[in-house]
């Protein structure tokens, strides 16, 4: 599932507030400032901080800016 750009503007890092980035690979929504991976749950984005996963450096330098 991809995530519309409107939709994409309008949502943000539970966390941190930040801007987060769709990430196609895995199918996941990324803040870079945390280092959260924020699954997507049958086409629902799930933006509970306690739901994401930390993501390493290497994994973070794969996710599209």
């Amino acid at each position: 599932m991809a995530i519309d750009k409107t939709t994409l503007a309008i949502l943000a890092c539970p966390k941190c507030k930040g801007k987060l980035t769709y990430y196609g690979d895995k199918d996941e929504l990324v803040c870079r400032g945390e280092r959260l991976a924020y699954p997507i749950d049958e086409n629902i984005p799930v933006l509970i901080a306690d739901k994401a996963r930390e993501l390493s450096s290497e994994e973070l330098e794969k996710v599209p800016s």
